[in-house]
């Protein structure tokens, strides 16, 4: 913060801190202020899924609000990975050559999700494109762990057999 206050006020003579830099060292978290966040952030994630899942059954606008809940979920619990890889990083992440596929799958279906409900009103639809995020959210959380596409594969392969 010194650093900041020095920057800011014209006090520094050292012209390789520049500041972009010294607004960076003063709002970086400590590792347990990440891990908190990240935790806070993925239980909200959870609870809003399980939330619109009790509500499913709703009548009149059950499926809506699960399809609206379940995506603000997801959006959440990405959201929350954030935290402990920084978002620049978790973008070049997600940007990945194993990953983009899904990525991309994943976001359109976040945004389609909510079109259907809000929008096109189409429950059918919307229930549809939650089920298209699960799947591509399972593929791309599978893709953080090693070898596990290629055993959900091998599994598929072997039961379509």
């Amino acid at each position: 913060m010194d650093k900041l206050k020095k920057v800011l006020s014209g006090q520094d003579n050292n012209d390789d801190l520049n500041v972009l830099q010294a607004v960076g060292d003063a709002t970086t978290l400590s590792w347990g202020t990440r891990v908190k966040c990240f935790i806070a952030c993925f239980v909200f994630g959870v609870f809003c899924s399980v939330l619109g899942s009790c509500l499913l059954w709703l009548p009149h606008s059950g499926l809506a609000v699960f399809a609206v809940l379940y995506t603000f979920g997801n959006i959440a619990s990405l959201a929350s990975t954030m935290f402990l890889m920084g978002p620049l990083n978790q973008l070049k992440r997600m940007c990945e050559k194993t990953r983009v596929l899904a990525t991309v799958i994943m976001l359109v279906c976040l945004v389609l999700t909510l079109c259907a409900a809000f929008w096109w009103k189409k429950n059918g639809i919307a229930l549809l494109f939650c089920v298209l995020q699960f799947l591509a959210f399972a593929w791309y959380g599978l893709s953080y762990i090693p070898f596990a596409r290629d055993a959900v594969i091998k599994l598929f392969s072997a039961c379509l057999k």
